[in-house]
């Protein structure tokens, strides 16, 4: 079993490089892409505050389909373009909502979700999927978490 080090008192850029950093031992000799994604997912939902839901949704068949996670049960499949997630997906960029319920389409897979980031994951030019992260709690995220977050898929990526 692996014990996280991970102090979530830090300045966020240093707890996100800690992320990182466990990250990076965690997979480190492990070529299974969806066990990396399951690690990945619980060392986030348990290393950062205010989460109820992170979890990754993967690319199948021109949509998004939920893959490792924790957190309540999820929507199953985003069509892309639909949602935070398919925004993501669709502009291949990442997407930092500080209020979902004044995003135009939002998805309420949990009624308890204020705010969501939403990383997409591109390797090689070719998007595999998205890192998703709810919070109860308005105005959750910010460009530290961006940063951060998008380091981490970097890092996921590049061990995968």
């Amino acid at each position: 079993m692996h014990e996280s080090h991970i102090d979530a008192t830090q300045p966020k850029p240093v707890l996100y490089a800690q992320l990182v950093q466990e990250l990076q031992g965690l997979i480190a000799g492990e070529p299974d892409f969806i066990a990396n994604l399951a690690n990945s997912a619980a060392l986030i939902y348990h290393s950062l505050s205010d989460l109820n839901w992170a979890g990754f949704y993967l690319l199948k068949d021109g949509e998004l389909v939920v893959g490792p996670f924790q957190g309540k049960p999820a929507c199953v499949r985003i069509a892309i373009g639909k949602g935070v997630c398919g925004a993501a997906a669709a502009q291949r960029t990442t997407q930092l909502v500080r209020n979902v319920h004044e995003f135009a389409g939002h998805i309420a897979c949990d009624s308890a979700s204020n705010s969501e980031i939403v990383v997409p994951m591109i390797r090689n030019g070719e998007l595999l999927g998205v890192l998703d992260l709810d919070s109860p709690k308005l105005a959750r995220f910010d460009e530290q978490d961006r940063e951060g977050l998008e380091k981490f898929v970097a890092a996921l990526l590049a061990a995968t």
